[in-house]
């Protein structure tokens, strides 16, 4: 019974023991004073603001963003706004702030020692997220489906984003440029395969602000008295004239196989070049290779010569003619 009594009285004075103390704790508490609001935790599951974090968040911010502004602990102070084209962005109580090309933790305190030292928030605590962010993109340019500016959320790799800029055109070529925001000097030029799934070595990763530009192929035109008069893309200047030829479905019956030239533009106008197909068909001449933008003219005989009696006629008729991809 004496020991059943010791205990109950053991238990009384712990329970007294920690109502005292918090008793003074209380009593040390200033009247009036907030409890402070515990931080939220944007990589913890469940956080309101992990879905508009990017993986990265001390990111720069630029103009053209889409950014929310929280003071945690007061709701009212919530904003959600785009940088403006001069970098500022409104904020209620403290007016314009200059927040372009400052990373979100330095643009964080930058707002919050406005707010403190304004006198309108004791000891506030700023968080930016970023819902959209135009500087932050990756631009596509040249020969893809859709050319523009696409979000760098997360890795992203090249072939990425060319299959989110819908493809290769059809008149693409193989060239990709790679240039680095505020890095013009050292761009990165890749070859790329005929076969992008097979093409690992080239799927690099790029970045924000980064500028992809697609090459475009060159164009060789066969025209004249030949099977089919066509345009060719090439991506090098591998192309000779016996190769157009034979793309184009050679020559006919009527073809004045001697009288072929080559016509190029040139700074100085067009340029003839006098080639003799006759003979380089029978291999008594070299093969002559082709450069991107040439014409193969092929003239008929006298009687269908009045369709091709011109330089000006072909060239005319060159731009008219489909153009087929030869990778």
């Amino acid at each position: 019974m004496a020991e059943w009594k010791r205990r109950l009285f053991l238990c009384a004075g712990r329970v007294l023991l920690v109502g005292l103390c918090s008793l003074c704790l209380r009593a040390q508490t200033p009247v009036g004073a907030e409890t402070p609001h515990p931080t939220p935790d944007p990589a913890q599951p469940g956080s309101s603001s992990s879905a508009s974090l990017p993986p990265n968040s001390n990111v720069k911010l630029g103009i053209g963003d889409l950014i929310e502004v929280t003071v945690f602990g007061i709701p009212d102070l919530m904003t959600k706004t785009r940088i403006s084209g001069t970098g500022d962005i409104y904020l209620p109580l403290i007016d314009y702030v200059h927040v372009a090309d400052l990373t979100t933790d330095e643009a964080q305190g930058l707002i919050q020692k406005r707010l403190e030292d304004g006198g309108f928030v004791r000891g506030p605590h700023v968080a930016i997220f970023i819902d959209e962010s135009a500087s932050q993109a990756i631009t596509m340019a040249g020969e893809v489906g859709r050319p523009g500016s696409y979000p760098a959320i997360g890795e992203r790799r090249l072939f990425d984003l060319i299959s989110a800029a819908g493809g290769l055109s059809d008149k693409a070529g193989r060239m990709v440029t790679i240039e680095h925001r505020g890095d013009s000097d050292h761009k990165v030029v890749l070859q790329l395969s005929s076969n992008l799934a097979e093409d690992t070595q080239n799927n690099v990763e790029v970045f924000p602000g980064d500028t992809i530009i697609v090459s475009r192929a060159g164009v060789i035109y066969v025209v004249g008295d030949v099977g089919h008069p066509s345009g060719f893309l090439i991506e090098d200047n591998t192309l000779t004239v016996l190769k157009a030829l034979a793309l184009a479905g050679g020559s006919t019956r009527t073809s004045a196989l001697s009288k072929t030239r080559i016509l190029r533009q040139t700074p100085n106008g067009v340029q003839e070049i006098p080639v003799n197909l006759k003979k380089m068909l029978y291999a008594k001449a070299p093969d002559l290779p082709m450069t991107k933008g040439d014409i193969l003219f092929v003239p008929g005989s006298a009687a269908k010569g009045a369709a091709y009696r011109s330089t000006d006629v072909a060239m005319a008729v060159s731009t008219a003619l489909a153009v087929i991809a030869v990778h």
